[in-house]
């Protein structure tokens, strides 16, 4: 039997709290200075890039314990695409780019290693690390290209893609509709959805404290789960009875399959779910009994 008592209820409301001003500031000055680097390269002034905020930060579910901002540092032209069934780049006018993405992905850790010093930068299998300092937190700076998804009428929906460095499979993402999905929602459930993401994220990492048992539990998935709970498990009268509430949804829906086959990520352009994902619906349902019990018993 779980209930909610007040010494519950006081653990959610200051688990419910975003990131401290000071590391919103310096959240804002590692963007800045990530911007700054790339505009000072030569090797990339020719290009239109773009700077999308991304990650806990940005959408505001970020939590002390997982301060770092992510930034996509998008590449406009040239660009990835997804053709409809039996079209393909000769259909749309389209012609292979001399450019190609581990030449750019070079050229962004070349820019941002002039500009942080090389003992500072770290290239990984899908991001470029800026280490923290006083001023600014660690960094990841994802370089991508524009990726379109095409219709048989020539029009696409735009998100953004990279090949990791071991040239495995294409990662595609979405986010700008995920932030303004989120937003929606935060709204909808009178923001209640963000703090409900807070908490459980905090649990998580409590948890881990204890025994790290859930590694393939990302703050990401964490996000989107939420995010798929109805609007209505939202609003009680206390903050403890809406985490209470998403847990028994979500656990109740990830019983089988076949309940949560449809879930999408928070953009609504990716299943949650699907092949190749590195965490299976057995090991979300194990996590999320394990939390609630961590929480309310």
């Amino acid at each position: 039997m779980f209930e909610v008592n007040s010494t519950i209820e006081a653990t959610c409301q200051s688990w419910s709290k975003p990131a401290s001003e000071t590391e919103e500031v310096k959240c804002d000055n590692a963007v800045r200075m990530i911007k700054d680097a790339l505009r000072m390269s030569n090797s990339l002034d020719s290009f239109e890039i773009d700077f999308i905020p991304k990650g806990s930060y940005h959408n505001n579910t970020n939590v002390r314990l997982n301060s770092d901002v992510d930034v996509a540092v998008v590449l406009r032209n040239p660009f990835f695409a997804d053709y409809p069934s039996g079209k393909g780049k000769d259909e749309f006018g389209h012609v292979e780019s001399d450019y190609k993405f581990c030449t750019y992905r070079e050229d962004v850790y070349q820019a941002l290693s002039a500009k942080f010093g090389y003992e500072n930068v770290e290239l990984g299998n899908k991001s470029i690390k800026i280490r923290s300092n006083s001023h600014r937190v660690d960094a990841d700076a994802v370089p991508c290209l524009e990726h379109r998804r095409y219709d048989s009428n020539g029009n696409f929906i735009t998100g953004t893609a990279f090949i990791p460095k071991d040239n495995s499979n294409i990662v595609e993402n979405y986010p700008v509709q995920h932030y303004e999905n989120g937003k929606n929602k935060n709204v909808a459930t009178s923001k209640r959805y963000k703090k409900v993401v807070r908490i459980i994220k905090r649990i998580r990492y409590s948890m881990a404290q204890v025994k790290d048992e859930h590694t393939n539990i990302s703050s990401f998935l964490i996000e989107c789960l939420i995010w798929n709970v109805p609007n209505n498990y939202f609003g009680h009268n206390l903050l403890a009875d809406d985490v209470l509430a998403c847990f028994n949804y979500l656990i109740d829906n990830t019983a089988k399959h076949e309940q949560c086959k449809d879930w999408g990520e928070v953009s609504d352009l990716l299943y949650l779910f699907h092949s190749g994902r590195k965490y299976t619906v057995y090991e979300t349902r194990k996590f999320l009994i394990d939390a609630k019990n961590y929480m309310f018993s």
